[in-house]
């Protein structure tokens, strides 16, 4: 990878979008800004750069979501899954079909969607269910090692339980920021960025206070039903991105 003007502010840009977006929703949606690092790097060294920078953001965000933010029996029942996940991920990681996974997960997503479109909009609110929460954690591990998109199915079980709008993004930030330094070392194995890649990474940590920052500010402007307009908004176009590459994988 080259390192230039170019690289450099379209890398940026991508992190910067990221940090907004926990900032804004608390975690998950980062396959929203992955669109912006793939024009200038593989996916595979997007991986590697985003590793070590996602915790930085995740530390600099419990700033903002702070232990009253997080819903802790959640929390007990999703993390052991979403690291049981990650393990099965990374060991599956060159045997899996990544555009048959990104592809099944954007149609998942899009169904869900669907539903909660179908009903006008509004949350049905159903109760806390412990096969759901692991199969969550456990789906989400395996997705977002394999394509940093693990948020659709941990939304898929937060969204229902109708939890307040910061106990729903500090839950999910906490969430991720376990994720993020579970799969910090395994993605650095596969990935091994090499000197130009820590140096963007250097530059990048400049858009974390910044990012986090601007997104907090707009979360703390939506109502709760704004928040859950938006989360789902954001459903869309990460299952649209995961098509996308799943779809493109296989036609080139």
């Amino acid at each position: 990878m080259e390192l230039n003007a170019t690289t450099i502010l379209i890398t940026f840009a991508g992190v910067f979008l990221i940090c907004f977006m926990k900032g804004a929703f608390g975690g998950g949606f980062a396959i929203v800004g992955i669109p912006l690092l793939s024009l200038v790097m593989d996916p595979v060294t997007a991986g590697g750069l985003l590793a070590p920078l996602f915790i930085a953001m995740d530390l600099f965000s419990l700033r903002y979501w702070k232990p009253s933010t997080w819903s802790r029996p959640d929390l007990l029942l999703l993390v052991p899954g979403l690291v049981v996940g990650i393990g099965v991920g990374y060991v599956l990681f060159k045997v899996l079909d990544h555009h048959a996974i990104a592809i099944v997960m954007a149609a998942v997503t899009l169904a869900f969607v669907g539903l909660w479109f179908l009903r006008g909009g509004e949350v049905v609110v159903r109760p806390r269910s412990s096969p759901k929460a692991v199969a969550a954690g456990v789906t989400s591990g395996i997705t977002t090692m394999v394509a940093h998109s693990g948020g659709p199915p941990l939304a898929m079980y937060l969204l229902p339980l109708g939890l307040g709008k910061q106990v729903y993004a500090g839950t999910t930030s906490l969430f991720f920021t376990v994720g993020n330094v579970v799969k910090a070392v395994p993605w650095l194995v596969l990935a091994k960025p090499m000197g130009a890649v820590w140096t963007l990474m250097a530059i990048c940590l400049l858009a974390i206070p910044s990012g986090v920052w601007l997104g907090w500010r707009l979360h703390a402007r939506l109502d709760q039903r704004q928040m859950y307009k938006a989360c789902y908004g954001l459903l869309v176009l990460t299952a649209m991105k995961l098509l996308w590459d799943g779809v493109s994988g296989y036609v080139h």
